[in-house]
């Protein structure tokens, strides 16, 4: 049954439809039925690090298939197996909360909210304290760029922090960065500067297993440098230079993504410093030849948001305020 589920499930992704009511719903409720037969953790383990570095490699939407695919196998394994209970947990919670993330990029959003449920819920049953701050603080981002009120990005950013007491884990840098976006957004400059500052502080006291990971769970130098870009270029800060230029640096080859995200980053900058033309050339390119990530929409209207009145009713403008209103994952 459920296995048809699925397929039905795949069919309407590739005919780019809406997925079909309960569907999703029955293929993540494997994962919440927990419960002899061998099963090569260390396998799965390896399929959840892939996904987590190809997130940033490749389309957005594009591993959808191939996680609802894991996730249905995975539910499958935990009905039959009890002695890795845990570790399977574990992987279903890394699996939907990728999912999650795919889903939501392609503005399926109640496709993603079903799956940050179940992904919260299987890393709180695994009793993996760093996956259960790592889900909450990743929610809480994808939802700050979805443009979530802002009292559920606060409750969930609150959750991480208060899961974590103090531990240097790698969700709590997101807890820290989404906290000081959302001051440096509205304005509140004396907390986001307080946010990044704190949050300087706890990558000085991560594990070199969280610095080192390249992978989405992981909080390297580059991410840092990252959210340092854009809060101090939304904030005006003259540290906002050094951030972006060394955060390109810093990525791999082949980052499609964050890259992009840091030229609009970089356009923002120079519509800052007064040249308006130039600032929405950059960004109206980087949404022509990328799909419509939320992040990107996200930046895009910051940037429309900003910019004085004389240049609203410019044609770039009205250019630049249709792309970012188009579906996400065009």
């Amino acid at each position: 049954m459920k296995r048809r589920t699925a397929l039905q499930l795949l069919a309407a992704l590739g005919a780019g439809t809406a997925i079909p009511p309960g569907a999703l719903d029955e293929i993540l409720s494997g994962i919440d039925d927990v419960l002899d037969q061998p099963v090569d953790v260390g396998e799965w383990e390896i399929v959840v690090r892939e996904y987590g570095f190809l997130i940033n490699q490749q389309p957005v939407g594009s591993l959808i298939k191939d996680l609802t695919a894991d996730i249905f196998g995975v539910g499958e394994l935990l009905k039959q197996n009890k002695a890795h209970r845990v570790d399977l947990l574990r992987i279903s919670a890394g699996l939907s909360a990728l999912l999650a993330i795919e889903l939501g990029d392609v503005g399926e959003r109640r496709g993603a909210r079903m799956a940050w449920r179940t992904a919260r819920r299987a890393a709180d049953a695994s009793g993996d304290r760093d996956l259960r701050v790592w889900t909450r603080a990743r929610e809480a981002e994808e939802g700050f760029w979805y443009g979530l009120p802002r009292q559920e990005i606060a409750a969930r950013t609150a959750e991480a922090m208060h899961i974590a007491d103090g531990a240097p884990c790698g969700g709590l840098p997101r807890a820290y960065s989404v906290r000081a976006s959302v001051a440096a957004e509205q304005g509140d400059k004396a907390t986001a500067r307080r946010a990044m500052d704190d949050l300087s502080k706890l990558f000085d006291r991560l594990p070199d297993a969280v610095t080192g990971d390249p992978v989405t769970f992981g909080w390297s130098e580059a991410r840092l440098r990252w959210n340092e870009a854009y809060v101090y270029t939304l904030i005006e800060d003259t540290r906002a230079h050094r951030a972006l230029d060394d955060a390109v640096d810093l990525y791999p080859p082949g980052t499609l993504g964050p890259v992009a995200n840091l030229m609009i980053i970089r356009a923002m900058g120079v519509i800052n410093s007064g040249d308006i033309d130039t600032g929405l050339d950059q960004t109206r390119a980087i949404l022509q030849d990328m799909p419509i990530s939320p992040c990107r929409r996200h930046m895009a209207r910051q940037i429309l948001h900003r910019l004085p009145e004389w240049a609203r009713p410019l044609p770039e403008t009205r250019e630049l305020r249709a792309l970012a209103s188009a579906p996400s994952g065009v």
